[in-house]
């Protein structure tokens, strides 16, 4: 079992969490985040959580104070292995430079469940994930026929050479084929962040008297569109990728059309799952890829709930593979 205090001591980066009344000898799960205002991070801790908790597990949540501090990552793993946890969810902060701990792991006999950003080796148990590409192609699917199949759109990009963004604008433009009386006036970075997007919005608008529809690579950029359109008096249908809550209000009153579920509460779910599979000796496939679903007024009433509130789905039902 994860020794609470040794844990603390291993830098103030650590939030350790242990979930209510356990047996004594309750196995441990150590989940590995990115940093603490991380939106899909703290989807993925909650729905981590969420699992073992229904298996009457501790779970310990290791999160670095920025989600890129590889250095941080590591001494936390690396107080974590000493520890002995019975499996471990981990998502990296680099996914080149954490291999080396991820193996120390798995030489342990310690299963790894790789959830989010996929490792470049390492030997995890297996990997939990969302299909980019897919998520993509289908919600500018969903924004083209609002449209009803004509007009003009942009497409607002994540953060260069970010691997989420390329899919993301690969998948966009791969529907774009499919509809060709809908023309793209402009692909441009809004950097994965609302005010950037906004800014990026503005210029477009200036460039462009007319545009009919906006491809945002992610939430935060969708509601940035909106922050433009509106004192500009100028008017498009909107998508993102998350089905953040926020958006999903957004989708009830109107404002956005759609948003691809870039699910990490999911993700954390099905990751503790083949966790718990991995400590019990059960079979666990090597990959698990949720299911690519695009949600709009239709089917948007599970989200208007607060993560914390959320159940986990059955893994048959998450999973596409």
């Amino acid at each position: 079992m994860i020794r609470l205090g040794a844990v603390c001591a291993a830098a103030t980066a650590i939030l350790a969490l242990p979930l209510g009344p356990a047996p004594a000898d309750a196995q441990t799960l150590a989940v590995f985040t990115k940093s603490q205002g991380n939106p899909v991070a703290r989807a993925i801790r909650i729905g981590a959580e969420t699992a073992a908790r229904a298996e009457k597990m501790l779970v310990f949540n290791f999160i670095p104070t920025s989600a890129d501090n590889v250095q941080q990552q590591t001494a936390l793993a690396e107080e974590a292995l000493r520890s002995k946890p019975d499996a471990v969810v981990f998502t990296p902060t680099d996914s080149k430079a954490l291999v080396p701990i991820v193996t120390k792991f798995t030489a342990a006999g310690i299963p790894v469940i790789n959830v989010n950003d996929r490792l470049a080796d390492g030997g995890s148990t297996a990997y939990v994930g969302s299909d980019d590409l897919a998520i993509a192609r289908a919600t500018a699917r969903a924004l083209f026929k609002a449209m009803n199949g004509t007009g003009t759109v942009v497409i607002l990009e994540g953060t260069p050479k970010v691997t989420s963004s390329l899919l993301r604008v690969r998948g966009f433009n791969e529907a774009l084929k499919e509809f060709p009386n809908v023309k793209l006036l402009a692909s441009q970075t809004g950097n994965y962040a609302r005010k950037s997007a906004s800014e990026t919005m503005n210029n477009l608008i200036r460039k462009f008297p007319q545009i009919d529809g906006v491809l945002a690579a992610n939430d935060p950029m969708a509601l940035g569109a909106l922050d433009a359109l509106g004192p500009n008096r100028r008017t498009a249908l909107v998508v993102g990728i998350n089905a953040s809550r926020e958006v999903a209000e957004l989708i009830i009153s109107g404002a956005i059309v759609a948003s691809g579920d870039y699910n990490g509460f999911v993700e954390g779910c099905v990751a503790a799952h083949l966790a718990i599979r991995a400590i019990r000796k059960q079979a666990v496939p090597k990959e698990a890829i949720l299911r690519t679903v695009v949600v709009d007024k239709s089917n948007v009433e599970p989200y208007m709930a607060p993560v914390e509130k959320r159940s986990c789905p059955a893994f048959e039902a998450a999973v596409a593979n």
